[in-house]
């Protein structure tokens, strides 16, 4: 594989923005005993990352296509990096949630920016494959990793240090860009899309913050005006994206059937996995007496069969089914160890209980990544492709955020280990309709179309 080194890099940076997802759930006890924060204020340390993130999507993704793919990438990752020092060395509760939605906007920038760098750098179809399944194989072990590491971290070094192992990643792969990854283009002039990115990002953001508040007793009313709040603006950017300028999500793009069926089934990948981690983390510590680092050790396999997946198997896979049927094949892996999930009992034994479930994701999780994302961004015109990375991204977060607060919801609302056996089969239904839709959308040849090419 020629330009090896320009895939390593990037799949290295993608572990460490996707660990931050999860790396701060089993940290939360101490951070709150040390800032002395309630449960709500828990919330935001995690939902801070996780809407900007989702929120900022769309923006990070046309500064690639604007600035360049390799500066927004450098830009993002310095961000992201300082950020990191400053949730680590963070002695309040504010500058915590302020450091972790910097973080967020950094990844933001981040990732849109990789997923263009990878179509630019590697065009050969072999090369491509191999590429988009080394990175999406760091994606999907990053919320493993997160969980598996956040336990022994805590434990052992305190919460800052789920933080600051971040920042030498960040100065190797800052040190590392100029001389690894391929210079862009010029800057073209441009007139930015303020307006759109206000209301966008504005909708996005009320939307997630919504969500949560959904899971929270007595505050439906206040949820749902933030919902229709969110209508409104999201409708206004819509309506934005008609005009005939340079605009932050070109409205044509979804002409392209990759992309438009790449967007709705990610919000069912991020809807259907994303949940499964927490659920499983509060049933291996509220009924089986697990630790913290015990509880992160149990999803570990994950990560490991992630890795070794995607460097054997997959690759094989898209080259004989095509993006479509890995895609399938990935999510219909997960709905099996969802549903051996499901039939958790009240004293567990971890290796006939809990491992097969693990080993089915770590196969699962790298195919629906790499299915769900490669045919969106190499179907457009390398000027759109940042943008495109931006959407279909951002649908996964959404979906996450709809199925962490849902599920969790719904498995506290029935209660025991009841509840989460019946979000654990909620969550293998999301990933059976998510199978589904992608027979039905994404079905056929992956190649641009001249309405998304066109100016």
């Amino acid at each position: 594989m020629r330009n090896a080194g320009v895939i390593w890099l990037l799949a290295v940076v993608e572990l460490v923005v996707f660990l931050d997802t999860t790396v701060i759930n089993v940290a939360l006890p101490s951070i709150g005993a040390d800032l002395g924060l309630t449960e709500a204020g828990l919330g935001w340390v995690v939902n801070a990352y996780l809407l900007a993130f989702g929120g900022f999507l769309l923006i990070g993704g046309r500064a690639a296509d604007v600035f360049g793919a390799r500066r927004a990438f450098v830009a993002g990752l310095l961000l992201f990096t300082a950020a990191s020092a400053a949730a680590g060395f963070a002695q309040t509760a504010w500058l915590l949630v302020a450091a972790r939605a910097a973080q967020g906007i950094g990844a933001a920038v981040v990732i849109p920016a990789q997923l263009a760098l990878i179509a630019r750098t590697y065009p050969d179809p072999e090369d491509n494959r191999k590429a988009f399944g080394i990175w999406s194989a760091m994606g999907a072990a990053g919320a493993a990793l997160g969980t598996a590491a956040g336990g022994p971290l805590t434990e052992f070094l305190g919460w800052p240090s789920i933080f600051l192992i971040n920042i030498p990643v960040g100065i190797v792969a800052l040190a590392l860009s100029s001389p690894v990854l391929s210079a862009d283009p010029p800057v073209r002039a441009v007139r930015l899309d303020i307006a759109g990115a206000i209301t966008g990002t504005a909708g996005l953001l009320l939307a997630g913050y919504a969500i949560g508040e959904f899971a929270v007793p007595g505050r439906a009313p206040t949820a749902w005006l933030l919902v229709a709040l969110a209508v409104v603006l999201l409708a206004v950017f819509v309506a934005l994206q008609r005009r005939n300028v340079e605009l932050l999500m070109p409205l044509r793009l979804f002409r392209v059937r990759a992309l438009t069926g790449s967007t709705v089934v990610n919000v069912l990948v991020g809807a259907a996995h994303v949940p499964v981690f927490a659920l499983l983390a509060l049933y291996l510590q509220g009924s089986q007496d697990y630790g913290p680092t015990e509880a992160g050790l149990a999803v570990l396999p994950v990560a490991l069969v992630n890795v070794t997946a995607s460097r054997t198997v997959i690759p094989a896979v898209v080259k004989a089914w095509g993006h479509a049927g890995t895609l399938a094949a990935g999510l219909a892996a997960q709905a099996a160890a969802m549903v051996w999930l499901a039939r958790l009992p009240e004293e567990t034994t971890y290796f006939a209980d809990v491992l097969p479930a693990a080993l089915l994701l770590g196969i699962g999780l790298p195919a629906a990544f790499v299915g769900v994302t490669a045919p969106a961004v190499n179907a457009v015109a390398e000027a759109d492709r940042g943008v495109a990375a931006g959407v279909v991204n951002t649908a996964q977060r959404v979906g996450s955020g709809i199925g962490v607060s849902a599920l969790l919801a719904l498995a506290g609302v029935i209660g025991g280990t009841t509840g989460l056996r019946v979000s654990f089969a909620v969550a293998a239904g999301l990933a059976v309709l998510g199978c589904v839709l992608t027979l039905v959308m994404l079905r056929g040849p992956e190649r641009a179309t001249s309405e998304a090419n066109a100016a």
